[in-house]
């Protein structure tokens, strides 16, 4: 894979307003994707996150959802490191589990299908909408894509991971309307704390509806707000 300077990727900063993440344009605060999609959650989702605390525990709750943001800053970090040709390893290598999660997206995962990379840890916004942090963009297959790499403690379906379709819908088209590219394609990469790798791709017609779905959310999320 190489790496090819075709976008110009600004710098933003971000910082935590009333509990919601916001990047900073120039004179711009937009909500970040995640807090978009965590205030506009149906009811249903929000009874079945109530429930799964309820049954473990707030602390337990609370445990399981540190370790893993830990575990996916760390596994992110590997992968990036990877794509930017740091690793050096010691022939006695430590055995983390992120470290292990990381090698299997790299070897299944991006490895003679990754072949060109525009950016990493892209910020991407949509002018006064929105704003998200992309782990990747590039070629992909022979498309232009979003790829997200995702951590997870069992095996997902489809059904499950809504929110990350929602999230490439987003990122895909704040770049293409912000860029004037046409970026038709977007990957998650996940693997499972037992090591089970799994890829999901959208594209096309199915990444317009989620493209138009993530727009319903940015109005509700709008109205909800009284954001004028």
């Amino acid at each position: 894979m190489k790496w090819n300077n075709k976008f110009n990727y600004p710098k933003s900063s971000r910082s935590i307003e009333d509990g919601m993440r916001k990047y900073l344009f120039g004179k711009e605060k937009l909500p970040s994707v995640t807090s978009i999609l965590q205030a506009t959650k149906s009811e249903e989702d929000k009874a079945s996150l109530e429930l799964w605390k309820q049954r473990v525990g707030h602390v337990e709750a609370n445990k399981i959802k540190n370790e893993a943001s830990s575990r996916g800053t760390s596994m992110h970090s590997y992968i990036e490191d990877f794509l930017r040709g740091r690793i050096n390893e010691s022939f006695f290598e430590s055995n983390e589990r992120y470290k292990n999660m990381a090698k299997e997206i790299i070897e299944k995962g991006i490895k003679g299908k990754l072949e060109e990379i525009y950016g990493m840890e892209t910020t991407l916004h949509y002018p006064e909408k929105y704003a998200g942090t992309a782990d990747l963009v590039g070629i992909y297959q022979g498309q232009e894509a979003i790829i997200d790499f995702k951590q997870a403690n069992k095996p997902k379906k489809v059904d499950y991971i809504q929110d990350y379709f929602l999230q490439l819908g987003a990122y895909t088209l704040a770049h293409n309307v912000v860029y004037k590219s046409n970026i038709t394609s977007g990957v998650i990469l996940l693997c499972t704390v037992d090591n089970l790798f799994q890829d999901f791709k959208i594209e096309g017609a199915e990444l317009e509806m989620y493209q138009n779905l993530f727009l319903g959310r940015v109005k509700k999320f709008i109205e909800m707000n009284n954001i004028s």
